[in-house]
């Protein structure tokens, strides 16, 4: 069985749902975000189930579901509930392909008071894809979130870039030397066609590299 493959990010609200499902859509995949931080208007899990129109790729509960739009320990501090990444670790699902496992926010984002993004990823014993988003100031976001998966010794498979705006992502690249995964673009609703139009663009190149 694959080992698998995390999706975190060099910041919150950078496109991970969306590469995600075109993970999940190119790999026919299944998809599982363990940890969700807010349930309004719709939870990520449910969009990527909405986006999907291959018919294998299985998309699991979270192991948590919580319902402030916040960092996950401090949502769950509202609720008087406890992150674990042992339960989390003990939960992952049961899966016959590829599993794509949707972080919240980047690798620092803390679970508890002690545990944090990072360690749920050494736990599930995954190889992560960093997305990182075009903007001023994503060539440090990015190079910090390499260095700290360097540190810690996490197997990086590559870059994922969200946005063509710059030409940021050929020196993240030679700094960090972690190799482009993919490249998308940044549209304002992306939906079912554009995740199934990035996966078929996207296939071979997702399948050689990850699989």
């Amino acid at each position: 069985m694959n080992s698998p493959i995390f999706i975190s990010g060099i910041g919150t609200g950078i496109g991970k749902t969306v590469a995600s499902a075109v993970l999940a859509e190119a790999l026919e995949a299944d998809y599982w975000k363990p940890v969700q931080a807010g349930t309004e208007p719709t939870t990520d899990s449910q969009w990527v189930k909405d986006n999907l129109s291959n018919t294998r790729s299985v998309v699991h509960p979270e192991s948590y579901r919580l319902k402030l739009a916040a960092s996950p320990h401090f949502s769950a501090r509202q609720e008087d509930i406890a992150i674990s990444v042992q339960r989390i670790s003990n939960e992952i699902p049961i899966y016959n392909r590829n599993l794509i496992v949707e972080g919240a926010g980047g690798l620092l984002v803390p679970l508890n008071d002690h545990e944090f993004i990072k360690d749920l990823i050494i736990a599930l014993r995954a190889k992560c894809v960093l997305v990182s988003r075009n903007y001023l100031g994503s060539i440090n976001h990015s190079l910090l979130t390499a260095a700290e998966c360097k540190r810690d010794n996490i197997p990086v498979a590559g870059w994922f870039f969200i946005g063509y705006e710059s030409g940021y992502e050929n020196e993240i690249m030679k700094w960090s030397g972690f190799p482009r995964i993919a490249s998308i673009p940044i549209v304002e609703y992306p939906g079912k066609s554009f995740v199934k139009g990035m996966a078929e663009s996207l296939k071979e190149t997702l399948n050689d590299m990850l699989c």
